[in-house]
């Protein structure tokens, strides 16, 4: 059986497979009028006929909610609670602009219904469901059309009876349900409202994508890259669509955190710059996880890889704007029409810059199957320099250190901002565009080591073959430190461990191959927000050590609350091994080197080696100048980058 990972981008889809004992990568133009098609066709390719099996990272679920392009949604949800999606929390995106207005929710005030029927934070019903009363709101449903219904009432995560009837009524209808207590069994009615609401928003768009697929496929033959690192199968995928938002950048976190463990780096800055965004994590020896991540301001409280992104790709735009500077990003020219070196690209791009001051081979751009065009980007380039009052080469360079400094300002986020020294970490670079500003952005920052794996264009493709498969669960339970033992705790997780449990056996793992993880969600009584800490130990001076590395202090002599419980089911499949050289060599093969080109670095114009990767050996050093190409990506390596292959076919940078 092959097995391929796919990540669709917004400029480029990726494929890695392993075919027998060898390594083989694709990269075509994505079709955002129909991310499939992409898929598809590159699958055709590889397979030729094989049976295959599929991890997929999709960005179906991402782009509806950017582009206002769900389904139709409706939200049932208790009396006099109706507008809590739109009310939100107190907090204000643009604090200081007195015009500020909320853009119109997703779900429109005609299609948010309140029900009778009260459960209070106990458990306990105090005033009863009547079906009665609700068959107006099922006849509104079926009136408006609406596709997918988000089902949310207070306490069902202590007693879903009232969703539970409810969403019986609604099967006839014949509408999809997303039941908040299947996809969010904790407190917090907004958190868990917005996170339904978008469950349902998206979950019809991936389950038509995801049907389409498995037709192709056979339907068990496709797995999807959740937002946490792991993977799902695609029948859950569907149904709690919300949990796949970030699977592309998860994948490439992933696929980070296991090879530099494999090489014996565990502290890493990750630098993922595709074409339209670039994406930074921080892995301070685990993946990190957040809870309180939001997708155009809509809160989405399901565990995720912390991950920060900024508009800042290969593919973003420069321009001049009304005062005559120039900006860069964060609108992309995508894959269609893309940079104007693609052929029919009609705007500066950053991929344009690149080339234009020759760190980008245009006859060796993607393995030499995609040739790039200079002529028209030429023209293009002295007309805008013209109007800058610039010549075209510090136009270029200005293109690139104004994305290079909004990429560092998002590391500074992830890093600086979180108390933790950048000097400390190694850059983990990758993505199509990675490799081009990697070493510049280390040496703004002064990280000492940079590290490009092989194939660095596809790693989010390969973080999906490398992800177990995970299912996370959560429930909250209100326990203060004085009147909670630990065995208490674990009563409490076990029914959770039970549930998770049966559902990795259903997918066909054996007892054996399945770990369980258990997290409590903590704080000092009184305050607002939690910090995850580990069950296990001493879990209570451990949650004061975590607080005091993110806060600054710690209060001994206030009592600490556990407020939901986390449990994570991991099965471990069957993983690809990568070769470890058994010798190392300092004698660079003469075919590595096929030629010199001129590169401008600091506005001088240098003789730059040009080195293909795949004829490089590990033990060979690696020093700048010089351009290394690749299949998935292109290398610049500036005259302060000094570096060698690692016995696992990664490059090593120590930056001066």
């Amino acid at each position: 059986m092959l097995i391929v990972g796919v990540d669709t981008g917004g400029t480029f889809t990726d494929f890695i497979y392993k075919d027998g004992e060898t390594w083989g990568v694709h990269k075509r133009l994505s079709t955002p009028h129909d991310p499939s098609e992409a898929v598809i066709n590159g699958l055709k390719l590889i397979a030729d006929g094989r049976i295959v099996q599929v991890v997929h990272g999709s960005t179906v679920a991402t782009n509806a909610i950017l582009e206002r392009k769900g389904v139709k949604t409706a939200l049932i949800t208790n009396e006099g609670f109706e507008d809590v999606v739109q009310i939100g929390r107190q907090n204000r995106s643009q604090l200081y602009n007195l015009s500020f207005c909320k853009k119109p929710h997703i779900v429109p005030p005609g299609l948010r219904f309140g029900i009778t029927g009260r459960i209070d934070q106990t458990g306990k019903e105090i005033e009863p469901f009547s079906e009665e009363k609700v068959k107006h709101i099922l006849k509104k449903i079926k009136e408006e059309e609406v596709e997918s219904v988000a089902l949310c009432l207070l306490f069902s995560y202590l007693n879903p009876d009232h969703e539970n009837r409810m969403r019986d009524l609604l099967s006839q209808v014949g509408v999809p349900v997303s039941v908040s207590h299947e996809i969010l069994a904790e407190f917090r009615e907004f958190e868990r409202t917005s996170t339904t609401v978008i469950n349902a928003y998206v979950s019809p768009k991936m389950t038509r994508y995801l049907t389409f697929l498995q037709e192709f496929l056979g339907e068990d033959s496709l797995r999807i890259m959740q937002s946490n690192g792991g993977s799902i199968s695609a029948e859950t995928a569907m149904n709690e669509s919300v949990r796949t938002i970030l699977s592309g950048p998860a994948g490439g976190a992933v696929g980070a955190h296991a090879i530099g463990k494999m090489a014996g780096y565990d502290n890493l800055i990750t630098f993922d710059m595709g074409g339209t965004s670039s994406d930074v994590a921080l892995i301070n020896g685990e993946l990190p996880l957040t809870l309180e991540s939001a997708i155009e301001d809509y809160p989405v409280k399901v565990p995720m890889i912390d991950i920060h992104t900024v508009g800042a790709g290969g593919g973003s735009i420069a321009r001049l704007d009304a005062g005559g500077s120039l900006t860069v990003g964060p609108e992309s020219a995508g894959a269609d029409p893309g940079p104007i070196c693609y052929g029919k690209g009609y705007e500066l791009t950053v991929t344009d810059a690149n080339l234009f001051l020759g760190r980008l081979i245009p006859e060796h751009f993607l393995g030499g199957e995609m040739s790039l065009k200079t002529d028209k980007l030429n023209s293009a380039m002295e007309a805008m320099a013209t109007k800058a009052n610039l010549s075209p080469i510090e136009l270029a360079e200005g293109v690139l250190d104004i994305a290079n400094t909004n990429m560092e300002r998002a590391i500074r986020v992830i890093s600086v901002e979180r108390g933790f020294d950048p000097r400390e970490f190694t850059m983990f670079s990758f993505g199509g565009a990675g490799g081009m500003h990697c070493a510049f952005l280390a040496k703004l920052l002064s990280i000492p080591k940079l590290f490009i794996p092989n194939n660095p264009g596809i790693l989010s493709a390969v973080g999906m073959v490398m992800a177990d498969v995970i299912k996370d669960y959560s429930l909250t339970v209100m326990r203060n430190q004085h009147n909670t033992t630990a065995d208490d705790l674990k009563t409490l997780f076990a029914p959770l461990e039970t549930q998770g449990r049966a559902a990795l056996e259903e997918e066909g793992f054996a007892p054996n191959d399945i770990t369980v993880e258990r997290f409590l969600d903590m704080r000092y009584q009184g305050q607002s927000f939690e910090i995850i800490v580990p069950f296990g130990g001493d879990w209570i001076e451990e949650f004061s050590q975590l607080h005091e590395q993110n806060y600054g202090y710690r209060t001994d002599s206030k009592a600490v609350e556990i407020v939901n419980i986390r449990l994570r089911t991991r099965g471990m499949p069957v993983k690809p091994e990568f070769p470890e050289a058994s010798a190392l060599t300092k004698e660079m093969p003469s075919d590595a080197l096929i030629g010199t080109t001129k590169t401008v670095f600091d506005s001088i114009s240098m003789d730059t080696r040009i080195l293909d990767r795949e004829k490089l050996l590990p033990g060979n050093n690696v020093d700048g100048p010089a351009i290394i190409i690749e299949y998935s990506s292109t290398l610049v390596i500036p005259p302060f980058a000094k570096g060698s292959v690692d016995a696992y076919g990664n490059l090593i940078f120590d930056i001066e």
